[in-house]
């Protein structure tokens, strides 16, 4: 069990190494030699190198320092160790490529040179997040939000990005450098939320067949997948039919295709996506209860309880 254990946490320092290495070479390699300011404290950090001098990757380190010691509470300690790590690797790494690419861009054509960065930098986030880690900045942020809410990570990054964004115009005066910035914010996001959230992606399948028992038993025990069973009635034939009703992760789907059709290869199966399946065995609901009335039970106002705007005349 140690052995296991040790082997994932190892692994899981290499992908969060490698996550910030193509973060960094993508900043350094294709955005920042266009004077591209994007989000996060990477982006504050651009900001402070263009108008002071000082290397990325040191204010960057700065700005990730301080973030966590507000956030140690509520993100845990396991993502805080993980996230010092991916924090310190990622400043190593802006601190090894910027002085060598020298602000010269891989490619001739600014756009492209976003488009590529952008997809690396959301590759390299979202590999270090999978793995308990992250790049810091607004990805704590994003963190800490997504602890309590249902709202993704690569949403709450474009939220609190834009501002960072929109002030690098005061300092180049130039929107397509405004407009490259948001490219980058939208391309890494939508990567990011892509990879992330992969594993989350839930199907629906909507099982007749003549074999549901065998089919049921089949998913339970192989798929390791519940089964609910619903009874229903045939219009055209009026026969009653009994319906499986089944829930899985995208990555099992193949799996349940496979089981019913190796049982009943004439069975009538629908599959549907589902936006979130939330419960025992998937997610955890996240939401902000609304905060209790207590002039009303279980829904229903009481008798005695005085509307809004009614003078209540005082006691004598």
């Amino acid at each position: 069990m140690k052995v296991l254990t040790h082997w994932r946490t190892a692994r899981d320092y290499f992908f969060i190494t490698f996550g910030m290495a193509l973060y960094a070479f993508g900043f350094c390699g294709f955005i920042l030699p266009e004077k591209v300011v994007i989000g996060g404290a990477t982006g504050l950090s651009t900001i402070v190198y263009f108008l002071t001098g000082i290397p990325v990757a040191i204010t960057q380190y700065a700005i990730n320092l301080t973030l966590l010691a507000f956030a140690y509470k509520i993100v845990g300690k396991q993502f805080v160790v993980g996230t010092i790590y991916g924090a310190t690797m990622i400043s190593v790494f802006i601190g090894i490529f910027q002085p060598l690419f020298g602000g010269i861009a891989l490619t001739s054509e600014p756009f492209m040179n976003v488009v590529i960065g952008g997809i690396c930098a959301g590759l390299g986030v979202s590999i270090a997040y999978t793995h308990n880690g992250s790049s810091g900045g607004t990805d704590i942020v994003a963190a800490m939000v997504a602890k309590h809410t249902n709202v993704t990570i690569g949403r709450t990054m474009l939220y609190t990005d834009c501002i960072i964004i929109s002030s690098s115009y005061f300092i180049s005066h130039q929107i397509d450098l405004v407009i490259y910035g948001f490219v980058v914010l939208c391309l890494t996001s939508y990567v990011a939320d892509l990879v992330v959230n992969t594993n989350r992606q839930a199907v629906q399948f909507t099982i007749f067949s003549s074999k549901w028992q065998e089919i049921a038993t089949a998913i339970n025990n192989e798929a390791k997948r519940g089964c609910t069973v619903l009874s229903g009635m045939g219009w055209y034939s009026k026969a009653e039919v009994k319906v499986l009703l089944v829930m899985c992760r995208k990555i099992e789907a193949v799996t349940i295709s496979r089981i019913i059709k190796s049982i009943d290869p004439q069975a009538f199966t629908t599959q549907a996506n589902v936006n979130g399946v939330y419960g025992k065995g998937f997610d955890e609901l996240k939401v902000k209860m609304k905060a209790p009335d207590h002039d009303l039970i279980h829904g229903v106002k009481r008798p005695n309880a005085t509307p809004p705007g009614t003078n209540i005349p005082p006691k004598i």
